[in-house]
């Protein structure tokens, strides 16, 4: 059985091992796959792994060997499943891997905006503790998170685990989502409707999927409600947000800091607004990417493909 991986350096860059896989089949991976050296590359496999290589139609009928696709990730957005579920191509993805890192880089980016460690530790390198006058300085406002509000869009894996550390942090929750586990409630969580999380959050706090419901529901519209000062977290998927609404409303100082690892469009634009936005963290979508997290997304991926040689596949996705 032959086996592709197109886009293995992501996954991959080198502190992982592929030897389990290689049990699997004929193993042939691949840096990076472009568009066009897709066909060329999986014509004669049986199973392709990918991560954020685009699969659509045209490029799916033109593999009349595929009968499996293996996402090393949670989203599936880049493949058509429709057509694939038509051609007959079983695809899988790898849920839950990354919870706890998500979480926590969430809170990293957060965090940097309260206290600006970066930036207070380049000064200090620069010199200006050394000739400061006083024992102490201090160049941007430092924020106390306890007592104050964390509006949480999407009470998944990711969105709990993120409320588990906000409560851990002496925050109160507002909680957003479709259905609701009333049993949760407590004087300090509570389930609402996106209005109100928007007026009562200091921190709003993005962890739903991307969907013709979510898509820019972050705008000018939704962040006219949100509190004078809020701050806005995403690492989720980058267009929730409409970017150039939150742009404005960084520079106007309405939302007082935003961090965000992930854009409408990746790798971002030089020229998306958000990059010269005031008080606008921008990581390259890197809070999945731990080497714990990304050994138990490897974990997942060959057990999806062991399941699935064994004709009992999991974790499997319809179009």
């Amino acid at each position: 059985m032959k086996i592709v991986v197109l886009d293995g350096f992501t996954l991959n860059p080198g502190d992982l091992s592929w030897e389990e896989t290689k049990k699997l089949g004929e193993l042939t991976i691949y840096d990076r796959t472009t568009s066009e050296e897709i066909v060329n590359r999986a014509c004669e496999c049986e199973i392709i792994l990918t991560n954020k290589t685009p699969l659509n139609r045209e490029t799916l009928e033109k593999l009349p060997k595929l009968k499996y696709i293996g996402v090393l990730a949670t989203g599936y957005n880049v493949i058509d499943v429709k057509a694939a579920n038509e051609l007959g191509i079983i695809v899988t993805n790898t849920p839950a891997y990354g919870t706890m890192a998500v979480a926590q880089f969430s809170f990293a980016l957060l965090l940097e905006i309260c206290h600006h460690v970066g930036e207070h530790n380049e000064v200090v390198k620069q010199g200006d503790w050394s000739n400061c006058k006083d024992f102490c300085f201090w160049n941007y406002p430092l924020i106390e998170l306890a007592g104050k509000t964390m509006g949480i869009i999407g009470m998944g894996r990711i969105g709990m685990a993120s409320a588990k550390i906000a409560l851990a942090f002496g925050m109160n929750i507002l909680a957003y989502n479709p259905s609701k586990n009333k049993s949760l409630e407590s004087d300090s969580f509570k389930y609402v409707e996106l209005d109100e999380l928007y007026a009562k959050s200091d921190v709003v706090n993005l962890h739903c999927p991307l969907n013709e419901n979510t898509s820019g529901m972050i705008n000018k519209e939704s962040i006219s409600k949100m509190k004078d000062g809020a701050i806005i977290i995403n690492t989720s998927r980058g267009p929730l947000i409409v970017e150039q609404d939150l742009a404005d409303a960084l520079n106007s100082g309405k939302v007082a800091g935003a961090a965000l690892d992930v854009m409408s469009q990746e790798p971002v634009l030089e020229n998306n607004p958000l990059m010269l936005a005031k008080n606008c963290i921008i990581t390259p979508h890197i809070a999945w990417a731990p080497k714990e997290s990304r050994q138990r997304l490897m974990n997942i991926a060959v057990d999806n493909l062991i399941q699935f040689i064994g004709k009992t596949p999991i974790n499997v996705v319809k179009g």
